[in-house]
């Protein structure tokens, strides 16, 4: 690195070579590369999307990064805000997070900011021009988001509105001493990492399954003797249930965690006693820190153990209990506070014999919380960013349309995937989702579902 000439670094930069692999093939680090760029003043510029052909000017504000000398991206000086997309379409990652940037995105602007949205998937509408005052055409990848921060300084960043995607990268934000707007990233780092969400459940005595973190199949073997089998197995850090599996002996729960560490060779593990016959059910909160707004609770068709974005789903629940109720409300409340949550959290529920259990809580726009805003006509994710943004939960006033009952129906598009394995477990297969409303739980549609729903839990 140290004797890299300017023209080689330069011509790399404008081949399209990220500085990581450039790090990769001079072995050093990522940020060593970008300090020498930087010293040698190749920076990236930023270039107008021509809307108009050259025939006349454009004036749409929508850019794309280059290296080159002239800068066309000319940086105001009012407060702004960036909003993280969630890159490309892909199962788990769907146009529900597209939905929540939108609308983040709207109630930025009309909380007097700028908006600023990084996003680089063309087939949405946070990529429509007339959507954020300015948009950025560039992967939602750490090396073009630092330099659009270090372009545009932002009064802070909001990363709960775009999966996971956006949602992995709050820790380099924090790190770079980047404000995130909304819940900061030790809470949302806190949620993920199933050590330390365990302990936090512990203190507030609040019911979860028997659980264990492992890093080599011995581990596994050793551990699965204490939980017993049925176990869930997953690695940590991943969106729509990747490599996650139920086992139910030890060849098959060896078997799993090998292909897991031959593809994620540095993941933590997660064994998890598994609840055989329980009902799933999930809530979505909003959350300033003191007061929580639940705003709705959905319950799934299919029994725990099918992806909740693969499952049937009925909001509100077609057939929980108060006893079942209360203690949904009161765990929602319990860990969005502990969680010290600023904006949207979304926790899953596993009940057995009228007790709850809690699966997970993420502490983001998750794929429900469009559906719920639809269902009950009230615009949440707007809610949600002006607290991310400094309002309380109090300034609102929450007035669902509550009629009758709302089904998320999933889309699945196995005619254009013949091979894909049909049957449906832990792992999410679905593309989309559909709604219907129902009047009420004779309707045959819902008796029909509910009907089918135990048919096909893959062992």
């Amino acid at each position: 690195l140290e004797n890299i000439p300017r023209e080689v670094l330069f011509e790399a930069k404008q081949k399209g070579y990220a500085d990581r692999q450039i790090a990769h093939l001079l072995r050093c680090l990522e940020s060593e590369v970008h300090t020498k760029r930087h010293d040698m003043k190749i920076n990236r510029v930023y270039k107008l999307v021509d809307t108009c052909a050259a025939e006349f000017e454009a004036q749409t504000p929508y850019y794309y990064s280059t290296f080159e000398e002239e800068n066309e991206s000319v940086s105001s000086d009012k407060k702004k805000i960036i909003v993280l997309g969630s890159g490309p379409n892909r199962i788990g990652q769907g146009i529900e997070f597209d939905y929540c940037c939108v609308h983040g995105v709207l109630a930025a602007k009309e909380s007097g900011y700028e908006t600023i949205m990084i996003n680089c998937n063309p087939e949405t509408v946070s990529t429509d021009f007339d959507t954020a005052d300015k948009l950025y055409f560039e992967p939602v990848f750490w090396e073009h988001i630092y330099d659009i921060i270090k372009h545009e300084k932002p009064e802070g960043v909001i990363v709960q509105l775009g999966g996971q995607t956006a949602l992995k990268l709050a820790e380099k934000l924090s790190r770079y001493g980047i404000k995130i707007m909304g819940t900061s990233y030790e809470a949302l780092d806190l949620a993920e990492d199933r050590g330390s969400f365990s302990t936090l459940l512990k203190e507030n005595n609040i019911p979860y399954p028997k659980f264990g973190v492992v890093e080599s199949a011995e581990q596994a073997l050793k551990l699965a003797d204490d939980l017993g089998f049925p176990l869930l197995v997953r690695p940590s850090y991943v969106l729509g249930g990747q490599k996650m599996k139920i086992v139910i002996n030890n060849d098959d729960l060896e078997h799993h965690v090998v292909d897991i560490l031959r593809d994620m060779p540095d993941n933590k593990i997660l064994l998890d006693h598994f609840l055989d016959g329980a009902i799933e059910a999930e809530a979505d909160a909003i959350c300033d820190g003191k007061d929580v707004q639940i705003l709705g609770t959905m319950q799934h068709v299919e029994p725990a153990g099918i992806h909740s974005g693969d499952s049937y789903a009925v909001l509100p629940p077609y057939n929980l209990g108060d006893l079942v109720m209360q203690q949904i409300e009161e765990y929602t409340k319990t860990i969005a506070l502990a969680l010290e949550t600023v904006g949207l959290i979304n926790i899953q529920f596993a009940i057995k014999d009228d007790e709850v259990f809690i699966i997970e809580a993420n502490p983001r726009a998750s794929r429900t919380v469009p559906f719920i805003a639809k269902a009950y006509n009230e615009p949440y994710v707007n809610y949600a960013t002006k607290v991310m943004l400094g309002k309380k939960v109090k300034d609102f006033i929450f007035n669902p349309t509550k009629r009758g009952y709302a089904i998320k129906i999933p889309v699945f598009s196995y005619e254009k995937f013949p091979n894909v394995n049909k049957e449906l477990g832990p792992e999410m297969k679905s593309t989309g989702e559909q709604i219907r409303f129902i009047e009420n739980l004779r309707d045959p549609y819902f008796r029909q579902i509910y009907a089918e729903r135990n048919l096909y839990l893959s062992k």
